[in-house]
């Protein structure tokens, strides 16, 4: 594995790793940027495949260390709170990514020595480029149409029903209806799941991370009374947080 140490003056410092061909980032370093707490509780919530465990040399020894990739560190990104957490975005996709691969996926001294005297070794090297690069393209292309819905709902102060934003998830290549939808809400504890007045309300943990929010309307009936109809709206924080979820995982 070679490691690679980048640092900046108001973030400090962030470890990446060449894994398979791919820029990985040391968990511990982006989670103390975005301050992040209990970063080896964040793994639970992040995609298992972009998360590797590997040795890494520190002033205390040889020690298992996580390092996530670059679709994980975007993740890790929207849940901070921290308000330079998108100048810290900034900088890796600015500066630390374009680096990496100016330098040809980590090319040693020992390695540029072998590619110049081994014509063999240069041309499996330059495919290898070749196909890093095409299949970077590709995915880019694929994760187009979700980052455009991102960037345009971070934009808005909207909030939508849950069935609205069933329909953009339908748009932007996710097959779920509003019924499916509310139904995994609830099942993982962000809608209400007891039975009666307040089913399908936005739980406490939700209203405290800000992704709901209720709509009160006061109906008038003929014959005098006043009743208060309470709607569960998502607001655009909710559609991002949503959004990179639902658009990632799977949802059976």
């Amino acid at each position: 594995m070679e490691l690679q140490i980048f640092k900046n003056d108001q973030f400090g410092q962030i470890r990446t790793a060449d894994i398979n061909g791919e820029v990985y980032f040391n968990l511990k370093d982006c989670c103390h940027i975005l301050d992040i707490k209990n970063h080896k509780d964040v793994v639970s919530r992040l995609n298992p495949k972009g998360v590797a465990t590997t040795d890494l040399l520190t002033n205390g020894g040889t020690q298992q260390a996580n390092f996530i990739n670059e679709a994980n560190f975007y993740k890790l990104v929207f849940q901070s709170r921290k308000p330079e957490a998108e100048k810290f975005a900034d900088w890796v996709t600015a500066e630390v990514l374009p680096t990496i691969r100016k330098q040809g996926a980590y090319v040693t001294d020992y390695k540029a020595v072998e590619l110049v005297s081994n014509p063999k070794a240069l041309g499996d090297f330059l495919q290898s480029l070749t196909d890093q690069v095409k299949s970077l393209e590709a995915k880019l292309e694929k994760q187009k149409p979700q980052v455009l819905f991102a960037n345009a709902v971070s934009a808005s102060q909207t909030s939508i029903l849950i069935g609205d934003f069933a329909k953009l998830l339908r748009q932007n290549g996710k097959n779920i209806g509003q019924n499916r939808l509310f139904a995994w809400l609830r099942e993982h504890g962000f809608l209400i799941n007891r039975k009666g007045n307040s089913w399908n309300m936005p739980t406490q943990r939700s209203m405290d991370m800000g992704l709901f929010e209720i709509k009160e309307t006061t109906i008038n009936h003929s014959d005098g009374h006043i009743t208060i109809s309470k709607t569960p709206k998502m607001t655009g924080k909710g559609q991002v947080y949503f959004m990179e979820k639902l658009l990632v995982e799977e949802v059976a």
